[in-house]
């Protein structure tokens, strides 16, 4: 059973557990090291216990398996984790419902995010969910000590007007 909830302050190690799982499988393919991967942790564990007010939980049978954050309360999704070993359960797609009915609630008009080029499985994951790549960007990583391609993905909640002829009444 799959159910939604606001993060508790308890659970930081379990919501940076399944981020550091996450991460590791989203970045596989850009060489991380373990000292990367060091940091990473550190950086979930800081970011889930200071902002666990931000996070919405998503759980399969009553255990936390990903979480979705919104860090400025905007139209951004800044983090979006769901636990490698229970992807395509449909856990993500109602992580994701809930999240834009929050976003459409508070009177945006659309959702955005960023994740790197590279990151096909989430690319097509949203763009399953109705989202199209809107930018692509080239930025030095330090960590990674290389250059990486971000993508902005971006999903209107109002319909398309190209769509119609004439005023649309």
């Amino acid at each position: 059973m799959i159910g939604i909830r606001r993060a508790r302050d308890d659970e930081a190690s379990i919501l940076a557990g399944i981020g550091l799982a996450a991460w590791k499988r989203a970045v596989a393919g850009l060489g991380a090291s373990t000292d990367m991967e060091r940091r990473a942790a550190n950086a979930f564990t800081g970011f889930v216990r200071e902002s666990w007010r931000t996070i919405t939980v998503v759980e399969r049978n009553g255990r936390a398996a990903g979480w979705a954050a919104r860090e400025a309360a905007n139209e951004v999704i800044s983090d979006f984790w769901i636990d490698p070993a229970v992807v395509r359960q449909g856990l993500g797609a109602a992580l994701l419902a809930v999240i834009e009915d929050d976003i459409r609630r508070q009177g945006f008009d659309s959702v955005s995010l960023q994740t790197h080029a590279r990151n096909e499985p989430a690319i097509a994951f949203f763009k399953r969910h109705g989202y199209r790549v809107q930018w692509l960007s080239v930025a030095y990583a330090a960590k990674l000590d290389r250059d990486i391609e971000s993508v902005g993905l971006i999903r209107d909640f109002l319909p398309d007007a190209s769509d119609t002829y004439g005023p649309g009444i």
